[in-house]
């Protein structure tokens, strides 16, 4: 039996005036997801906690089949294990994003989404400048980067990701807490280091957004997770561009696959995830492929461009993988990890639709892959990382354990 998991992340939505009522899933052409819904099991599942960040870090820790409550020790300790950043026992990891600040408010969380090049220039030069006693800071993907601390200073502080305040006053939304002092010193001290750059010059001379503050969020020491093949019993391989979704794979002991034009944002290699991914079957039990572009359009409130990642997601990666699985003892799941609503540009914490056909799976839906035909049909997986097991089982006929729990 093989399997395979499309997260095309953030693609739940909620119905859009300018899209006639329609979400961007249900306005996006997905024969190949509609096709899993319709052969196959369609109902809606729920990734996030209220207690908890309603990200992907808590969430795609779920998709794997890991309860976040029992093993969530914060995001950027995940991106560390992606980025090869060993943490040791009381150091505390940071996601450090390069942000746009105008005047005060927060205009961008990626600093018009900035090449790796020039960021990892700035990175060197906060290091040069703001390293040392404790911090360093170390260079990932975009305007993705980390910041680890191992000083004097116990940091605790609360941290607000930068993309759940665009258009907002920065000042309302600095860390606070135990430790915030260090946190504050680092991001303000940033923004005069930043501005007097000439990559940030050039950018605004192109009419580009310039990386003119660093952004502390995600704190947290290293997780310990279960081996996925100890607790599934499956060899399984991962493909994703993101730092996250790659650290999640790393620390619970799955391979992690390269795809060259892989970026974590719009402009990503969807043909390349998709083939990489039928080639990953040939030598494991189970691949997940994570696709970033969904989530990335909605938080800069570009309807088309989720609907044309939506629809690059299904052409290239789902429509391959069934053709590829015809025939073959095999299961494939479509999930979004959590949803992304244009109209708020961040995450929240609704459920999701999921799409499960393949070998065993009962009778079919015979709905179209939507937000509305998923909640219609009455099943729901609650708490989220239940459907791993029900998914790898002996048999998906019946209902996952914890339907509907609260």
């Amino acid at each position: 039996m093989k399997f395979a998991i499309v997260v095309p992340d953030g693609m739940a939505d909620r119905p859009l005036e300018r899209l006639g009522g329609r979400t961007p899933l249900e306005a996006a052409s997905t024969p190949a997801m509609d096709r899993v819904a319709q052969r196959g099991r369609l109902g809606l599942v729920r990734h996030t906690y209220r207690s908890m960040p309603m990200g992907s870090d808590v969430a795609m820790l779920s998709v794997f089949g890991y309860d976040p409550r029992k093993c969530y020790t914060g995001r950027a300790p995940l991106e560390a294990a992606s980025m090869g950043v060993e943490l040791a026992p009381g150091q505390v990891a940071y996601r450090c994003n390069l942000v746009t600040v105008d005047e005060g408010v927060m205009a961008d969380y990626s600093a018009g989404h900035i090449s790796s090049r020039e960021a990892a220039v700035l990175i060197e030069l906060l290091n040069e400048k703001l390293g040392g006693e404790g911090v360093r800071f170390y260079p990932g993907v975009g305007y993705r980067h980390l910041m680890l601390y191992d000083g004097p200073e116990r940091l605790e502080a609360t941290c607000t990701p930068p993309h759940d305040i665009l258009d907002r006053p920065i000042s309302r939304h600095m860390p606070r807490g135990r430790g915030a002092k260090v946190l504050r010193r680092l991001m303000e001290a940033s923004r005069e280091i930043l501005a007097r750059t000439d990559i940030n010059e050039v950018r605004i001379d192109l009419g580009e957004n310039p990386a003119n503050m660093i952004w502390l969020w995600g704190g947290g020491t290293r997780p310990e997770l279960e081996p996925f093949e100890r607790l599934y019993g499956k060899r399984a391989a991962v493909v994703a561009a993101v730092d996250l979704v790659r650290g999640i794979a790393v620390c619970c002991g799955l391979d992690v696959l390269e795809v060259e034009g892989a970026t974590g944002d719009l402009h990503t290699n969807y043909a390349g995830k998709g083939q990489a991914a039928i080639e990953a079957l040939e030598g494991h039990d189970m691949v997940i492929v994570h696709v970033e572009a969904p989530d990335e359009a909605s938080h800069v409130g570009d309807i088309q461009a989720k609907v044309d990642a939506i629809e690059a997601v299904d052409r290239h990666v789902v429509a391959p993988l069934l053709e590829a699985l015809e025939g073959r003892d095999h299961r494939i799941l479509v999930l979004p990890d959590h949803p992304t609503p244009i109209e708020v540009r961040t995450h929240v914490g609704d459920a999701v639709p999921f799409a499960l056909c393949g070998s065993d799976v009962g009778e079919p839906s015979g709905r179209l892959y939507t937000e509305a035909n998923a909640a219609e049909t009455g099943l729901t997986v609650e708490p989220g990382h239940r459907l791993m097991e029900f998914f790898v089982g002996p048999g998906a006929r019946g209902n996952p354990d914890g339907q509907r729990c609260p």
